[in-house]
């Protein structure tokens, strides 16, 4: 009977001692990201990322370099993978979203690696958890894994690693070149290189040490510049389009004060992330004074303050850091008041467990579950879904030729993608700032579309200014007529005998 009592914690604990395996956690969580990130609404790319495909699949398919007039404020890297993807597997999702998932978990892998050097094992594996399980959530862009954050944030954290080792020149400018390709990637990326810097000087590193981080950094993006030049990128371009239109009058980050405050509460406050800040102020109060981790968190939270979108993915900047300072928190309370590692382990993946309600839905779908179908051609004129846009752009396909340019007035990036068509202008997507308008106008003079989609919903008429919006209107009397109405679309078709 002895026997039998002796058998059971020892059975239990080798359970837990494999359970507790940091690539056994990686593989769950990357499982769980793959069911998230696959099985979202409609199987299509998103908003972002069919600007990016779009990009991507011009510059790599017919020579259209990206920047000569572009839209984004996005690295060149980014419209590399999604032209790479368009190459392979045409106009999907999918693949991206893999490539993103792979990034995450070395992501995650070296997170686990940063608390071990730092903390100890228990605190690596609930860094895995943490982070891991907090990626997945809705309200840090869960299914969104590839966007540039994702590869931004994994060379980031390899950096941050290599940096807790570093000693000699040589190690300090690997570390840098890390840092690097994270900024070549995203700029935000500056803050966390800063975090680095900073602790070098509260360790008193060298100034040659310093410099060979520095110096890593510099190469990585002049590697970066250069592979601009070689693929027919002007960096005055990159300068201007790349990056100085997205912060004037119009751009994407020209929000009012109340607009910010508002998206800032709900993504820090009212919101899931907040689980984690109790922990984070332990760390403090046990550290007594900044370190690594803490300048981490705070100059990312500093980055995402900056940007002012506060959108979902931009929470991925300060998880990292947010993870770590938990995990070692909670692995050191732990210890010190004698609490079960598995029962932390347990409460930390019930309590972090992220909602899986939209991709069961999808599951159901799949296997013939009847859904309510969107009502279109009556008020309110809704937004068509994401699935109905990618049908709607089939339709454009079918019903042009492949040399003929289309408009999707307003954000109808979907439409533009999946339909494999050009736009008559690279602004497409309706930027609003004084130099996108008047290239747009530009370029609608210059090149008639054979179809123009004008959406029938309210938010064309909040989200468009009245200035193009006339001057499409003006341009549809004058030399179109209407074709048909699909999805809350008007379509009007070019008059070729005027």
């Amino acid at each position: 009977m002895k026997n039998a009592e002796n058998m059971a914690p020892n059975y239990w604990a080798k359970v837990f001692a494999f359970l507790k395996q940091p690539l056994f956690i990686i593989t769950i969580i990357c499982l769980l990201q793959l069911f998230i990130t696959l099985l979202s609404n409609g199987f299509v790319l998103s908003f972002d990322e069919s600007i990016w495909h779009y990009i991507g699949r011009n510059w790599l398919r017919y020579g259209m370099v990206p920047y000569a007039g572009g839209i984004d404020n996005k690295s060149p890297l980014i419209f590399l993978v999604y032209g790479i993807s368009d190459l392979l597997f045409g106009s999907n999702y999918w693949f991206p979203r893999l490539i993103g998932t792979f990034c995450e978990m070395i992501g995650l892998y070296f997170v686990f690696q940063i608390a071990d050097t730092v903390s100890g094992r228990f605190a690596g594996i609930l860094s895995i958890l943490i982070y891991g399980l907090s990626l997945l959530w809705h309200t840090t862009g869960g299914k969104y894994v590839d966007f540039t954050e994702t590869f931004e944030v994994m060379f980031l954290i390899i950096a941050v690693y290599h940096s807790l080792s570093a000693g000699s020149f040589k190690s300090w400018f690997v570390t840098g070149l890390w840092a690097g390709i994270a900024l070549d990637f995203r700029i935000t990326a500056a803050f966390g290189i800063l975090a680095i810097l900073l602790t070098g000087v509260q360790q008193r590193r060298s100034a040659a040490n310093q410099m060979a981080l520095i110096a890593g950094v510099v190469a990585a993006v002049i590697a970066m510049l250069m592979f601009c030049l070689f693929t027919g990128i002007k960096i005055n371009e990159f300068w201007t389009y790349g990056f100085a239109d997205n912060f004037g009058a119009g751009s994407a980050t020209a929000h009012t004060l109340a607009y910010k405050l508002q998206n800032f509460l709900e993504k820090f406050v009212y919101s899931p992330i907040a689980i984690l800040y109790p922990f984070l102020i332990a760390y403090v109060f046990l550290k007594r004074k900044a370190d690594l981790l803490i300048w981490w968190y705070a100059l990312s939270f500093l980055a995402v303050s900056l940007v002012g979108i506060f959108d979902v993915v931009h929470l991925k900047d300060v998880l990292p850091a947010l993870a770590l300072t938990n995990a070692i928190a909670i692995a050191h309370l732990s210890q010190r008041y004698g609490v079960r590692p598995y029962w932390v382990v347990i409460l930390l993946f019930i309590i972090l467990f992220p909602s899986l309600s939209e991709p069961i839905q999808n599951i159901q779908i799949l296997a013939g579950q009847t859904t309510v179908k969107p009502i279109y051609g009556r008020e309110p004129y809704i937004n068509p879904s994401e699935g109905d846009r990618k049908l709607l752009a089939a339709w454009v396909k079918q019903h042009t030729k492949t040399t003929d340019f289309v408009l999707v007035h307003s954000y109808g990036t979907q439409i533009q993608c999946y339909s494999e068509r050009l736009s008559p202008s690279v602004y497409f997507s309706i930027n609003r700032t004084p130099l996108a308008k008047k290239r747009f106008y530009k370029d609608l003079y210059k090149n008639k579309p054979e179809l123009i989609l004008i959406p029938m919903s309210a938010e064309y008429q909040q989200l468009v200014d009245a200035d193009q919006r006339q001057f499409v209107a003006e341009l549809v009397q004058q030399r179109y007529f209407l074709d048909t109405v699909m999805y809350n679309y008007k379509i009007y078709r070019l008059n070729r005998k005027q």
